[in-house]
């Protein structure tokens, strides 16, 4: 038995870097109980990934069926959104939405069921829904590639009235976002629609510099594999370019070149937590916790405060904040609009050199190609401090445990030079010092090229040794 890599349905990781059983019959070995055995377990198994690809083929079609039932909905048509919010003279709101990816699930359903908390919100919009990244406008709609939900609020000539949708990590959707704050969002995004005239010099900075590649399936490393269009007769789930596949796109041009990966591409779309602040999900973008001497309590800002706008741009959520910390520069000051009970107020940030490389990139879906690339496969977590303290490893000093190897393909140089499950990685590239997993991709794709040979220290069973991979 073979065994061939599964490429990509999606956001579905344990399956985009899983594998099928390709079964190869060798001689006249038929009547060996143990190829039986083989062969069946591996039809089994076959038949079980199949399925789940069958799975989120009829979730994207099941989607759409709904979708184009609904009087409420524009399924995957945005030309005749904006006509219909010309004619009805409302705001657009797109939802871009990863249909098979369970992250945001539950949220998203509330949404399209129009839940009694957003349905009065939602009513004043026309709603689009946009299910693939085939053919997506990079100029125009530029947000954070490594949501499976997210929103952009437009006029209906184009001018992007706000973001909506955030995350801080894999599994604390709840923590991040609220029906609750997700209707304050769009109550603000109503109001810059009605006053667009007074506001419209002020949103032109929410659009981003063109693209130099218009669009997702024009990317050298999609260019032939996808057309500008979903397959809802066969192959629906796999026909789509995923948005996570848009920022792998974007590192692969720059990888492809030698080049390193500027700090933008390595550290997208900064959360609050990098300056210090936590945002309360329930409203569209009120502080509820400042972290002490941080960037954010540096510059005055306390709990309850309501953040209104960055550097003249009015926000309609956190996405909106996190819109202009990603277009900010490696030193930058922005100036902050808020509310503080019945008071305005204006603070300044002010964003040291480095400031975005404090962020944590692991728990996005794009961090996946990042561990191929620099890691041959590995996914690296903190080690905890009582396991430090019995292995006699030094605090401040690296040490990662290998929480995942991949198994197959490209994802398997780490398991091929010896690397297993449970080892904990103490130096990279001779280097102590990276303390985090996010700290070492960006070492390994920002200081080492393709073909680059890195030795990775490691502890097998309490024994050190040292393993040497191949860069990508």
């Amino acid at each position: 038995m073979a065994w061939v890599a599964w490429d990509g349905l999606g956001c579905g990781h344990s399956v985009r870097h899983g594998i099928i059983p390709a079964l190869h019959v060798h001689g006249s070995c038929f009547g060996e109980t143990a190829m039986w055995k083989s062969l069946l377990a591996g039809v089994v198994l076959c038949a079980a990934v199949m399925g789940q690809a069958q799975d989120r083929d009829t979730k994207v079609r099941n989607d759409k069926k709904l979708l184009e039932a609904s009087e409420h909905w524009i399924y995957n048509d945005l030309p005749k959104g904006l006509r219909e919010a010309r004619r009805l003279n409302k705001p657009l709101l797109i939802v871009f939405r990863c249909i098979p990816c369970e992250a945001c699930h539950e949220f998203d359903e509330q949404v399209v069921e129009r839940d009694p908390a957003v349905r009065h919100v939602l009513d004043q919009f026309v709603c689009v829904r946009i299910p693939q990244g085939n053919h997506l406008d990079l100029s125009q709609f530029q947000f954070d590639y490594d949501m499976s939900f997210a929103v952009m609020y437009l006029h209906h000539d184009g001018t992007i009235l706000g973001r909506f949708g955030t995350r801080t990590g894999q599994s604390n959707e709840h923590e991040d976002m609220h029906l609750q704050g997700f209707a304050e969002s769009m109550t603000r995004a109503v109001a810059l629609h009605r006053d667009i005239d007074q506001h419209r010099a002020a949103l032109a900075a929410k659009k981003g510099p063109p693209s130099p590649v218009p669009y997702p399936e024009e990317f050298p490393s999609l260019k032939g594999r996808y057309s500008d269009r979903l397959d809802y007769e066969a192959n629906t789930a796999r026909s789509c370019v995923h948005c996570h596949q848009i920022r792998e796109a974007q590192r692969l041009v720059y990888r492809s070149r030698g080049e390193p990966l500027p700090d933008r591409l390595m550290f997208p779309w900064p959360g609050l937590s990098v300056i210090g602040l936590k945002a309360d999900p329930k409203t569209a973008a009120t502080i509820a916790a400042v972290e002490p001497g941080s960037i954010g309590a540096q510059a005055g800002i306390r709990p309850g405060d309501k953040l209104l706008a960055m550097n003249g741009q009015p926000l309609v959520s956190v996405a909106d904040a996190q819109w202009v910390l990603d277009q900010s520069g490696d030193t930058a000051t922005i100036d902050v609009e808020l509310q503080r009970g019945d008071q305005n107020l204006h603070v300044t940030l002010n964003l040291p050199s480095g400031w975005r490389r404090t962020a944590n990139i692991d728990w996005r879906a794009t961090s996946w190609d990042l561990r191929r690339m620099a890691f041959g496969g590995m996914k690296l977590d903190p080690l905890g401090d009582a396991e430090r303290a019995k292995l006699k490893l030094p605090q401040g000093k690296t040490a990662l445990l290998v929480r995942h190897v991949g198994e197959y393909g490209e994802h398997a140089r780490a398991k091929q030079a010896g690397i297993q499950k449970g080892d904990v990685v103490v130096s990279y590239d001779g280097r102590t010092d990276l303390l985090t997993e996010s700290q070492m991709l960006a070492y390994g794709m920002q200081r080492k090229q393709p073909g680059d040979k890195v030795e990775i220290g490691i502890l097998h069973n309490g024994q050190r040794k040292t393993v040497t991979i191949t860069l990508q």
